[in-house]
């Protein structure tokens, strides 16, 4: 992984500890990132099997 691939990893990991929904501005506030950089690491975090979206529960499972 990549820097940034674990920074935002590891926000999910304690947005989901603290039961808090994970939000693009949330994510943009927190990395200082812009929405499409944010989406690309998103994307590939995904790819790699490290992030999944659970569509029935509206949650990301890590």
């Amino acid at each position: 992984m990549t820097d940034f691939e674990r920074k935002l990893y590891q926000i999910f990991v304690n947005m989901r500890l603290y039961g808090k929904k994970t939000t693009l501005p949330e994510l943009k506030r927190k990395t200082g990132k812009g929405e499409q950089e944010i989406r690309e690491v998103t994307k590939s975090l995904i790819r790699k099997g490290a992030l999944s979206w659970d569509k029935e529960m509206k949650i990301w499972i890590i």
